[in-house]
């Protein structure tokens, strides 16, 4: 329940309490409240108008509070955002409708090697087992009583039960809650079977290579099998504390992974797309209206591949500005870097003299081969106002929207039509195709049969 929510019950059991005691527990609501009893409010009626306005006082309390101070958590479901409800259809109907009639294009591998975000650190407990969709299997994702995130294969070798439902942590092991068989969490070999007296030396589950970084859990994935050929930087800001956890927003994209990062590199969508207001919200239809054409965004980017030891890593350098009514507010100019790790992982740090310093962690995940789970997570400087930071996270959703209602409609076209000024749109996607193998798994079937 949320804080509002809890807020207004407290208050409207508190003056319900106080009607159905006998006499009147407000002492005599006429003689202290003249103006109630100039409304005729006395007895029983005094204390209805009491418990109401004790109700509404703590709701906006409860509102104001999570408003200013908690986290801005928006998760959105597959249908939820990129869609067009026509002709009395449902969000669903309308996705499932898109889904089916769209022309894929001749897709890229569907899965790139590399690191994939699975879980925020503060969503998984010490003891608490998760099951989780990833790269087109189920895994279960468990917190050891050692403290440490551990990831193997969802599903016991023995019959199949999924360890995420129902099973039990018990140290660093999982224990398979049809017959009690107990895995490892570091390599997923059995270490126990409670009735049999040997266990066998090949029973096992995958263990997947994993870490837990900037207060996320990662796994790694090669179709080969190799291990981690890279690590995952490192923000000390977020380790040490300095900058604080303020809030996450989540999508479901029905697109291909490589169409997402590769938006860095497509510098001219920028200034179409995304020069209206947020104002104007995440409706392409509605975005160009004249009514918000007073405030609008500028955009200057640069996107460039890193060179060894880092080439699995490329920087976008983006510089925004906001004019009202035609003058530029350089107060509110802000600069990223949105450095990206691998094809699943991107930096946004925010450095701007009036708002602070931050970072917003935009994480790739595919669930399915055209299904994509994307994270933006945010942590800022403590000592900044919360209200601050979500705000931006709230602005990030917003324009990030505009790109899925394109995404999730659109085809891949592995030949484009370029013109010398998208010449980076190539550059990005010779940089991306390093992460795809000779064995790399490519979509065998034309038609998701997954409904919303």
């Amino acid at each position: 329940m949320s804080n509002a929510k809890a807020a207004a019950v407290i208050g409207l059991g508190v003056g319900a309490m106080l009607i159905t005691q006998g006499g009147d527990p407000l002492g005599s609501v006429g003689s202290w409240y003249p103006i109630w009893s100039e409304m005729g409010l006395r007895g029983a009626p005094a204390r209805a108008f009491f418990c109401f306005s004790v109700g509404v006082l703590f709701f906006a309390i409860g509102w104001l509070y999570r408003q200013l101070f908690s986290p801005l958590e928006l998760l959105r479901s597959p249908e939820d955002v990129g869609y067009v409800e026509e002709d009395g259809r449902t969000k669903a109907q309308a996705a499932n409708d898109a889904r089916r009639r769209r022309k894929i294009g001749e897709l890229p591998p569907v899965y790139p090697n590399g690191w994939y975000r699975v879980l925020d650190s503060h969503m998984l407990q010490r003891g608490e087992v998760k099951s989780v969709s990833i790269l087109g299997e189920q895994v279960a994702v468990f917190r050891g009583h050692d403290g440490k995130a551990y990831v193997v294969d969802a599903y016991c070798p023995h019959l199949g039960a999924n360890l995420a439902v129902g099973g039990r942590v018990f140290g660093n092991c999982i224990e398979c809650p049809f017959h009690g068989w107990q895995f490892q969490g570091d390599n997923g070999v059995c270490v126990k079977i409670p009735y049999a007296e040997k266990v066998p030396d090949f029973a096992s589950v995958r263990s997947w290579p994993s870490c837990e970084v900037n207060k996320q859990i990662l796994v790694w994935f090669h179709c080969d099998g190799e291990g981690p050929q890279w690590i995952v930087p490192e923000q000390p800001e977020i380790t040490n504390d300095e900058w604080v956890y303020r809030g996450r927003t989540e999508h479901f994209i029905n697109a291909h992974i490589q169409e997402i990062p590769e938006n860095a590199a497509d510098i001219a969508h920028l200034s179409h797309l995304h020069t209206p207001s947020m104002l104007s919200g995440a409706d392409l239809r509605y975005t160009n209206s004249k009514i918000w054409e007073f405030v609008q965004h500028d955009w200057k980017v640069d996107w460039k591949p890193e060179s060894e030891p880092n080439k699995h890593c490329s920087q976008m350098f983006v510089k925004h500005a906001l004019r009202v009514f035609g003058c530029h507010w350089p107060l509110l100019d802000v600069s990223v870097v949105a450095r990206q790790v691998g094809p699943g992982i991107v930096f946004l740090l925010f450095d701007q003299t009036f708002l602070g310093r931050g970072v917003i962690m935009h994480c790739v995940t595919p669930v399915e081969p055209l299904l994509q789970c994307v994270t933006h997570t945010i942590f800022y400087q403590s000592n900044i106002p919360p209200v601050v930071p979500k705000f931006i996270l709230k602005v990030e959703c917003i324009q990030f929207e505009r790109d899925v209602m394109i995404w999730n409609n659109k085809k891949y076209v592995s030949k484009p039509l370029l013109v010398k000024e998208d010449s980076a749109i190539q550059k990005h996607r010779r940089w991306f195709s390093q992460f795809y193998s000779e064995n790399s798994p490519r979509l065998q079937y034309q038609r998701d049969k997954l409904d919303f």
